[in-house]
């Protein structure tokens, strides 16, 4: 039962594999013709051969008796000038064949790849907090290259080596039709031995997808934490953790490897005893057949073990193939986040308000936030407080849809958030959070990103002296145009974060989310960034998440959390007079300002 839904599914990956060909329909039935053509050459060398040979003998014979022109052609001449004429034939069937597949192969395989790339830009956040970087991008490049391979390599083999052995067969069924119904006696045992290959190769194909991604992980995160491996002295310790996945990984190769390699010989085996008993037959029961045709018999049989070995070894690329395709439709059929809204508008007050709010992440009973409620109008400023894992930031990743609350409403300018199509509410909220991510490009690209990639020069300058950050840009080598290496290596703590402020100021959304926006400020560029921002706030939503509660003392509101609940909400004179949980706050803040300021002295 599980064998034949094992082939179900495989055939279902064919089948989905197949629709990616349908826009190189053309060029995938030229590659057929050009295999036709070289495959017909086969037969063509044999028939040569028994020309050949029974003219050597004596016997009157003709290459081509039907045609008058070539019936009387000198034995001399037409062996050499055909032999060339067939391979300049065969040579044109191979670079149709060759050429037009590998068009067809490199366009599915670049298609599939974009497209399963622009998949992880609509699946839900929940996705990408399961799985670690490396094994995705191990889907894109390794899994669909194991597709490339199929779709090139193992193609190109069926269609040549497979029309080769049907030309061979359908030759040898021509010259002599019952001996070769002992040949086809042999083709059951191949089928079995491919079967069964093909299982192996398929499971074992899983296990190195899955070794690459472990590989790939553990590289592009020692990569990225290199300062942190060689401040903390880790190097042994991620060596040993490479060496491991490395071996791993080579252990599941050489196990695939060594099944091919049992697996050859013994196939070979099989189709070279089958030609032995059929050679006995042949000079057994030769009749009244000419020398040249036995000659041209066994030749023709002679040349079907290599493309069958060809076709029966090409199970193993199939079966990877099929393997990496199958975790790719995995990717692909995964459900994109939800996005059932209808509503667009261009342009908000910015008018915010949460209305019993409940929200548990996928997978787990612990509510994280409970039944929060509260209003902010357009220009206001509103703060949440409180010690990590309070609920803050999840509350603000549930502002723009980055996951979907499980009871409660969230409005924007009355109309709750679920009801704007997703591309249309992100574009009117600004976030900044404390995990700055900027890309391997110039600091003008970095800040006048996606939609704002058409911003004059001028604007973005505008936006960096809003977030203090135009002074440091202008003392690096090329200004703007510098090149901060990935995820801005080349810049300190504070200045990426100034330029990912600069990025969501160029935005100029009515909604601002900063959260923990300023934690990685010295404290004179948080002093320039505060005032910057209150003028930006101006007429602008804005909710602020921090720390440093010396952010947050001139919000309009400013709300506590403890366990995923508002326990105290107010103004900042209000809640100290309360000397609650914000005045406790509010006191340790002080008091890591005063260490501060006392240390920055003594230095």
């Amino acid at each position: 039962m599980s064998n034949s839904k094992q082939q179900v599914s495989s055939l279902k990956i064919y089948f989905r594999l197949l629709r990616y060909v349908r826009p190189y329909v053309g060029f995938f039935a030229i590659s057929i013709l050009g295999y036709m053509i070289f495959a017909s050459s086969q037969p063509m060398l044999a028939h040569i051969l028994q020309y050949f040979v029974d003219a050597l003998n004596g016997k009157s014979t003709t290459l081509f008796p039907g045609i008058p022109v070539l019936k009387d052609l000198n034995l001399v001449y037409a062996v050499p000038v055909f032999l060339v004429l067939i391979a300049i034939w065969q040579g044109i069937g191979s670079f149709l064949g060759g050429y037009f597949l590998a068009r067809v192969t490199l366009g599915l395989v670049q298609d599939l790849r974009l497209e399963m790339f622009n998949k992880f830009f609509i699946l839900p956040s929940r996705y990408f907090d399961d799985r670690n970087s490396g094994h995705m991008v191990s889907l894109i490049l390794f899994n669909v290259n194991m597709v490339t391979g199929a779709a090139t390599d193992a193609i190109k083999v069926i269609f040549r080596e497979g029309l080769t052995v049907i030309f061979l067969f359908c030759y040898l069924l021509y010259m002599n039709w019952k001996l070769t119904l002992v040949m086809l006696a042999i083709l059951p045992v191949i089928a079995v031995m491919v079967t069964v290959a093909g299982k192996k190769f398929r499971k074992q194909s899983k296990k190195i997808q899955m070794a690459m991604g472990d590989l790939t992980h553990v590289t592009s995160e020692t990569v990225q934490n290199y300062r942190v491996v060689r401040s903390f002295g880790g190097e042994k310790y991620e060596s040993e953790r490479f060496r491991s996945v490395t071996q791993d990984s080579v252990d599941k190769q050489l196990k695939m490897t060594r099944t091919g390699a049992i697996y050859t010989p013994l196939l070979q085996l099989v189709i070279y005893s089958a030609m032995s008993v059929l050679l006995f037959l042949v000079l057994a029961l030769r009749g009244d057949a000419t020398a040249g045709e036995l000659v041209a018999y066994i030749t023709a049989a002679g040349l079907l073990p290599k493309p069958i070995r060809q076709l029966s070894e090409v199970s193993s690329n199939i079966q990877k193939g099929l393997a990496g395709a199958e975790s790719i439709f995995e990717v692909l059929d995964e459900a994109p986040e939800e996005d059932n809204g209808t509503i667009e508008k261009e342009d908000v007050k910015g008018r915010l308000e949460v209305r019993n709010l409940a929200f548990t992440y996928p997978g787990t009973n612990k509510e994280v936030l409970k039944d929060i409620s509260f209003t902010i109008e357009p220009g206001q400023m509103i703060a949440l407080v409180g010690r990590s894992g309070s609920g803050k930031s999840t509350l603000a990743n549930l502002i723009p849809r980055f996951y979907q609350y499980s009871q409660g409403q969230i409005l924007l300018d009355d109309i709750d958030v679920n009801e704007y199509k997703l591309s249309n509410l992100r574009k009117h909220i600004s976030l900044v959070t404390q995990q700055v991510s900027l890309f391997n490009t110039t600091v003008f690209k970095n800040i006048a990103y996606g939609i704002l990639a058409d911003t004059p020069l001028e604007k973005v300058k505008k936006a960096t002296k809003a977030a203090y950050a135009d002074e440091f840009i202008e003392r690096l080598s090329d200004g703007y145009q510098t090149l901060i290496g990935e995820n801005g290596v080349k810049l300190s703590g504070g200045q990426r974060q100034r330029l990912s402020i600069s990025r969501a100021l160029l935005k100029n959304a009515p909604l601002l989310i900063l959260d923990e926006a300023t934690s990685a400020l010295d404290t004179e560029s948080e002093r320039h960034i505060q005032d910057a921002l209150d003028s930006v706030m101006e007429g602008r939503t804005t909710l602020v998440i921090a720390h440093r509660l010396s952010t947050i003392e001139k919000a309009d509101l400013i709300l506590v959390m403890e366990n995923g609940e508002i326990v105290e909400r107010g103004t900042h004179s209000d809640l100290l007079s309360l000397d609650g949980v914000y005045a406790k706050l509010h006191a340790l803040g002080f008091k890591e300002k005063d260490e501060a300021h006392i240390e920055s002295l003594s230095d």
